[in-house]
């Protein structure tokens, strides 16, 4: 339980910037503070917007793999391409998670 009170004095634009990152990470401002100060991980939530882009590039990576299965018979130049294409794809994704 948390009984003890500490105050301390900023901005008004320093507050404004810690409330609105607080909100990004879903947190109180005193939650976010004070995982600020312990040196917590602090991860910022994804909006809606940000949530469907990320879900349209992981349709888009595994539809590029299949497009590449496709053709490594065929024509194995195309296949190569579309397959360091939906690579690259996954790595944008890995460091997106980050």
């Amino acid at each position: 339980m948390k009984r003890e009170f500490i105050q301390f004095r900023c901005s008004i634009y320093e507050k404004k910037m810690l409330k609105l990152k607080a909100r990004r990470a879903g947190l109180s401002l005193s939650e976010y503070c004070r995982s600020s100060a312990f040196g917590y991980n602090i991860i910022e939530r994804l909006t809606p917007e940000q949530l469907e882009r990320y879900s349209l590039l992981v349709k888009y990576k595994n539809n590029f793999k299949r497009i590449s299965n496709m053709f490594k018979k065929r024509n194995l130049r195309i296949s190569k391409e579309v397959e360091q294409l939906a690579e690259e794809i996954r790595k944008h994704l890995y460091n997106f998670n980050k």
